[in-house]
């Protein structure tokens, strides 16, 4: 007896309970929140704004190179780093929250980041994935099989302009601003 789920199980789209698909839609608004809480409960020093900012750096450097792969609801983006990961976006949103996490010295923000990225971005990858097997079907699933040939495409940064991907950087450099002038004040 196989435990692999049918062709037809794997096509159909789950549908995703109302909660998770409110909590997918607001998690932008939720991490303007959680950005607020983490600034006024963080406890930088400047080695640990060097540290988190480089570990941002790198969650950041991803989400542009996914950004400058990806045409959202147009296709299924197999080339950059959507070779490796079917969510390249979200890990980097992660990757940046565990520099911020670094940069803050505190373990409520830790607590707080790990619930809110834990909570809402599993909500955006199931709703995101329900989505995608609905618009694209048996693309989408041999594509998150590994069973899809590498696409050859170019990074584009006016693609990931039109992604908005700069929105993201700035908020960041924002970020660890406000982190930078709240260790200089703590001085």
């Amino acid at each position: 007896m196989s435990a692999e789920p049918s062709t037809d199980a794997l096509l159909s789209p789950r549908p995703q309970p109302d909660f998770s698909r409110r909590l997918a839609h607001l998690r932008v608004p939720l991490g303007f929140l959680g950005a607020a809480a983490a600034l006024w409960l963080a406890e930088p020093t400047w080695l640990s704004l060097a540290a988190g900012a480089a570990v941002s750096v790198i969650g950041e450097g991803l989400r542009v190179w996914a950004a400058g792969h990806v045409e959202k609801g147009r296709e299924v983006t197999k080339s950059g780093p959507y070779r490796w990961t079917g969510h390249p976006l979200y890990l980097g949103s992660a990757v940046i929250g565990a520099g911020v996490t670094v940069t803050s010295r505190s373990l409520w923000v830790a607590l707080l980041a790990a619930v809110h990225l834990g909570e809402t971005l599993v909500a955006a990858i199931r709703n995101e994935e329900a989505g995608l097997r609905e618009k694209f079907g048996r693309e989408y699933v041999d594509y998150r099989s590994g069973l899809v040939v590498d696409e050859l495409r170019r990074f584009s940064l006016s693609r990931a302009v039109r992604n908005r991907e700069h929105r993201a950087a700035i908020g960041l450099l924002v970020v660890f601003i406000l982190l930078a002038l709240k260790i200089r004040l703590m001085l």
